[in-house]
């Protein structure tokens, strides 16, 4: 039998290795942006093209490498990080596999562009496909300037397996977000395709969250600071109405580096229970500094997955560490304890009793003769003459009825027969139960209808139609309204303005994150309108960036339901009316489009039972 095994070829080794360490565009900013921290830069440059796509540029003013250096640094396992193995256990840099910029250069073509303080010129060094095609002298700044072209060009099924740019470019950003938050004291800006979309001058750690996040997050969070002999753990956790369903902002950081650590999120969990509502998240940003020999960061090339030899006390000392800060708060109840010696509490004075007389209990009077039953006139059996013409208007025939016509494809349950057939016979009059419900009769008994679930389906159909034809109406505000969100979310939000317009709002960009809300769709007015496109943003976040039809539906069923009346609320006969011819003519008016129950019908024949 011929032998079968043999070695692959280093640039097919490469490209597999590759594959571990550099997954998307946003596995290229973490890796050099981490080089530029180990550097020692105190101001980094993030420059990306077409969401790094076409281009990534990394900009840092560090130590820089020598010519040898800079051609030994894309080698694979060349680092200076580290010498010997149990050097793993005492790191204090963000890198040490050497395994970053072999891997960026096997899948792309990189400039680099790099020169050190004592060095009177600096090294240009270009590679392609892991080959090193051309390096020379080069007339360049103190540091290291990577330029990534093309990336993925010699494996075309990975670049096209790559998401749209905007997720590409959320994803950039949110790795950049990360390395800024834990190195508040170094100066980052991050431009995409020509635009700055931010810049990040030296800043306290608070100052660095309102700059990344916004003011009003800032406001929200509460300082934490404990040291033991196990950890330190300094940042802030949100109060408890900061609390929100989805898209709460929670970073752990150990040691200067991000990791996930589920854990420990349950320790943060467990401090607000029976604070905030267990389906609700609460922002928190928290910086854990240990001893290095105590943590393992060589799990996953991508080190953010870290295994703890203290483990369980951390996660006690993290707990005790958030229930302080909420006792400080007060958001937890106190129990005071020591209340020996302290003085009685002094009654209240009340200068209206002093001189009055006590006030005497009300007498009552009962007329002991009283007997109902004596007068005749008053008998439940008493029947008034032509008692028939009394209930005559509300004993109408079903030809008085208007026909109503009504299609619907779902048919599940005997209550829904009535609403499958060709023709309804309802009645003009409604009643309103409870504030919820709209009641009204039709020829097989009465027809229950939630308002605030037909309002949905009503105005979610409107919603879709404006989108589609691009017809939507807009109410000009008076004052036009300035919202920020963060650099995260420019690029979704950037990418749903045309749907937004459609829709009827009224949208201008300021820069920097910053838009102008001049016009919302009609309906909203007095609605707030940085919250509501704050909802739509997270909801697509949540749900993820799917077909732009998929978008649409998300969009209107967020606005309709932000719009639609409450439960509750009291209804004119005209507008109950209204409202079920609306609804009635709808194609599909049994649900609403998040699949809850609008209609429900009660037969005559229930109402016959309770009286058997």
């Amino acid at each position: 039998m011929a032998d079968i095994i043999h070695l692959l070829p280093d640039s097919v080794a490469n490209q597999i290795a590759a594959g571990e360490v550099i997954q998307r565009p946003s596995s290229v900013i973490k890796e050099l942006l981490e080089n530029a921290l180990d550097a020692g830069a105190h101001r980094i440059d993030v420059l990306v093209v077409d969401a790094g796509r076409t281009s990534i540029q990394v900009i840092d003013d560090g130590k820089g490498m020598s010519e040898t250096d800079a051609r030994l640094s894309f080698e694979r396992h060349a680092t200076s990080k580290i010498t010997q193995a149990a050097d793993l256990f005492s790191l204090t840099t963000m890198g040490f596999r050497g395994e970053a910029l072999p891997s960026i250069a096997a899948v792309a073509q990189i400039t680099l562009r790099t020169k050190t303080a004592d060095s009177e010129l600096g090294t240009c060094l270009t590679i392609e496909g892991g080959r090193v095609v051309s390096q020379e002298v080069d007339n360049c700044p103190v540091g290291a300037n990577f330029l990534v072209q093309n990336l993925f060009y010699n494996i075309p099924a990975r670049r096209k397996f790559l998401k749209s740019n905007q997720t590409e470019l959320s994803n950039i950003i949110q790795e950049f977000e990360r390395v800024a938050l834990v190195n508040p004291d170094i100066h980052f800006t991050f431009s995409h395709d020509g635009s700055l979309l931010n810049a990040l001058q030296p800043e306290s750690p608070k100052q660095r969250i309102a700059s990344l996040f916004g003011k009003k997050l800032s406001e929200q969070l509460l300082d934490i600071d404990v040291e033991t002999t196990l950890c330190r753990i300094q940042g802030f956790v949100g109060r408890p109405d900061s609390a929100r369903k989805k898209g709460a902002r929670q970073y752990f950081f150990i040691n200067g580096r991000y990791m996930r650590h589920p854990f420990f999120h349950r320790a943060v969990q467990t401090a607000f229970e029976g604070i905030v509502q267990p389906t609700e998240q609460v922002p928190y940003i928290l910086y854990l500094n240990v001893d290095p020999s105590t943590i393992d960061v060589n799990i996953h090339p991508t080190k953010t997955e870290i295994k703890f030899e203290n483990e369980v006390p951390i996660w006690q000392i993290l707990l005790a560490a958030v229930k302080e800060a909420l006792g400080r708060f007060n958001a937890v109840p106190t129990i005071e304890f020591d209340t020996e010696g302290r003085p009685d509490e002094m009654p209240v004075y009340n200068p209206f009793q002093e001189g009055r007389a006590a006030v005497a209990a009300p007498r009552i009077n009962v007329d002991t003769n009283f007997n109902p039953f004596k007068d005749s006139r008053k008998s439940g059996n008493h029947v008034p003459e032509e008692w028939e013409m009394l209930y005559g208007e509300g004993r109408r025939k079903a030809d008085d009825f208007p026909e109503q016509t009504l299609s619907t494809q779902q048919a599940q349950t005997s209550l829904e027969e009535e609403l499958n057939m060709p023709a309804i016979e309802r009645s003009v009059q409604h009643y309103q139960y409870r504030g919820q419900f709209i009641v009204t009769e039709i020829r097989s008994g009465l027809m229950f209808i939630d308002q605030h679930r037909a309002h949905t389906r009503i105005l979610y159909n409107k919603y879709m139609e404006q989108m589609a034809g691009r017809s939507g109406a807009s109410q000009g505000l008076l004052f036009p309204e300035i919202v920020k969100y963060p650099m995260s979310d420019i690029p979704l939000f950037d990418g749903i303005q045309d749907d937004l317009h459609a829709l009827g709002f009224d949208i201008s960009s300021l820069g920097g994150g910053s838009y102008s809300v001049q016009g919302v769709p009609a309906g909203f007015e007095g609605a707030d309108p940085g919250q509501l496109l704050a909802d739509i943003i997270e909801t697509l976040k949540d749900k993820g960036q799917g077909v732009k039809a998929d978008w649409h539906h998300r969009m209107a069923l967020v606005l309709a339901r932000s719009s639609a009346i409450p439960a509750g609320q009291v209804l004119s006969q005209s507008e109950m009316e209204q409202m079920v011819e609306e609804l009635l003519r709808l194609s599909e008016p049994n649900y609403t489009p998040d699949g809850k129950q609008i209609i429900a019908i009660f037969s005559h024949e229930n109402v016959e039972k309770m009286f058997q």
